[in-house]
């Protein structure tokens, strides 16, 4: 690019899009997310930041994605995607950082500092493509139809040779949380035959706002039913959330209990369909699941124990399960919030590639099942209607009911809260989150705590988007488990700048 087009953008930058507030913006986890009217001078300068970021990779595609996932409507977020799919290359994340909150004045200096600092070469031709959710502050509503061609195409080859028995129906309630995952499977229902019948709610109509009391997130989280869904007795029920890369189960029992099948029950569940599919086709890879501290200690066990897969823990962060999972063979990872997917590397579909063309009978079958599984997958990022079907075939696949999927293990409960601080850098943690190392003493004041409780476990970290600290607390019943978690946000609170009201201890 030359000089004179960079002065055009840089003027464009401060004419049309400028920064109006002193707010530090950092980029996360999750990229920048913060309230909309903050980030559209943030926005403007990530697309420079991609198109240098694509001449970095050599011209190859960067991804700008416009979303505050599971928060609510008022707040929107971008992050930007590498050529493969995966998070923006951690070192970066300082980099944007640094753009999105210096001056106007100083706008040119910067972005002409980092071209260098990174070498940059200006003259190669950049690729950016841009998605964004439905929330009113975002500009495009997109959507890839080849994409869900070719998922749906995979997902009614594989339906059609498995036969619909045992607790399966084929009936599925979906909550699409005002958001765009759920108007894209109101699209593409009818190519689906009578391989699923959806029946689908919070579809954004009748005034119903983007992730309020619906969505992934807010089952999860609240652990209650989303509001805008009729329910039945033991009907399972899809959540979603509402830019569509997250996904949670759930059913209602006769007395009307909630019961929970979240990131780690799908992991699971995935898990040992796959393992069964490579058992049966006679592959000799190496499978492995993927875990954050969020993972409740009773999936652990039973991956680990029961089904026998070797789990690996990580920060939290779809970017760091990713890069995990590439270490395995066949490596699968979900958050416990329902963010994930399944990794499958060259040489394992090679090998599985083959056994379909020349192994015996049975393998061949099994092998060729795999296959449509695979593709069935989306790899580079998290999906939940990818998830979804997944999900759909391997209980098909089993015969299984949402109360047989539920049997797997019994989850012990467990509460999340959050406390908001000054500072949310106050708070750092080391083995993949789950010990605190500063502010001093905190660590062990947990721990103190934690021996109080039969099958006690907590942890702190700090948010990714926002200056809160997450809390997080298991253990054998939950009403120890409320009050651990309380006692735990007491003493974040007291010792690492709580900002607000006290936590209290519940009733």
């Amino acid at each position: 690019m030359p000089p004179s087009s960079l002065r055009v953008v840089y003027a464009f930058a401060r004419e049309m899009h400028p920064k109006t507030s002193e707010v530090f913006i950092q980029y996360g986890t999750a990229g920048f997310r913060t309230k909309a009217n903050l980030l559209e001078h943030v926005v403007y300068r990530m697309g420079l930041l991609a198109v240098i970021r694509s001449r970095v990779k050599n011209g190859r595609t960067i991804g700008i994605m416009i979303t505050a996932s599971h928060n609510l409507e008022p707040d929107n977020g971008v992050k930007l995607i590498d050529p493969d799919g995966e998070m923006l290359e951690q070192s970066w994340e300082e980099i944007a950082t640094r753009l999105a909150n210096v001056s106007d004045n100083d706008l040119e200096s910067t972005t002409e500092q980092i071209i260098k600092e990174v070498n940059a070469d200006m003259a190669l031709k950049a690729s950016v493509f841009i998605g964004m959710d439905t929330r009113n502050t975002s500009i495009i509503k997109c959507y890839i139809i080849g994409y869900y061609e070719k998922i749906v195409g995979a997902f009614k080859n594989i339906r059609q040779k498995l036969p619909v028995g045992g607790e399966y129906t084929t009936t599925l309630y979906v909550d699409g949380a005002n958001g765009v995952g759920g108007k894209k499977l109101n699209i593409i229902k009818k190519s689906l035959g009578d391989e699923l019948d959806l029946v689908l709610y919070n579809l954004g109509g009748n005034g119903g706002k983007l992730n309020l009391n619906c969505g992934a997130d807010y089952v999860k989280v609240s652990q209650q039913p989303p509001v805008g869904v009729e329910h039945k007795p033991w009907q399972r029920v899809a959540s979603l959330d509402g830019d569509g890369d997250r996904i949670v189960y759930y059913y209602l029992d006769d007395k009307n209990n909630m019961h929970l099948l979240d990131g780690d029950r799908i992991a699971t569940l995935l898990a040992s369909y796959i393992t069964q599919l490579l058992s049966a086709c006679g592959a000799q890879l190496r499978l492995g699941l993927v875990q954050t501290a969020y993972a409740n200690g009773a999936s652990t066990q039973y991956i680990t124990q029961q089904l026998k897969v070797p789990v690996t823990c990580v920060k939290t962060g779809v970017k760091h399960l990713h890069h995990a999972a590439q270490e395995y063979d066949v490596g699968v990872y979900f958050e416990a919030n329902g963010h994930g997917t399944v990794l499958y590397s060259a040489n394992a579909k090679t090998i599985i590639a083959k056994i379909a063309e020349e192994g015996e009978v049975e393998q061949r079958k099994a092998a060729a099942l795999l296959l449509q599984y695979i593709d069935m997958t989306n790899e580079t990022v998290g999906d939940a209607l990818s998830d979804l079907f997944l999900v759909e075939t391997a209980l098909c696949a089993r015969g299984q009911g949402v109360r047989q999927w539920m049997e797997a293990y019994t989850d012990l409960p467990c509460r999340q809260l959050k406390v908001t601080v000054q500072d949310r850098n106050a708070i750092s943690t080391t083995d993949a989150e789950r010990v605190c190392t500063s502010p001093e003493g905190l660590q062990t004041r947990i721990e103190e705590l934690v021996d109080g409780y039969s099958s006690g476990r907590a942890f702190v970290r700090p948010s990714g988007t926002e200056d809160v600290v997450r809390v997080y607390a298991e253990a054998d019943t939950q009403q120890s488990a409320d009050k651990l978690a309380a006692e735990v946000a007491q003493a974040v609170f007291d010792m690492a700048g709580g900002v607000g009201n006290r936590p209290v201890l519940p009733a």
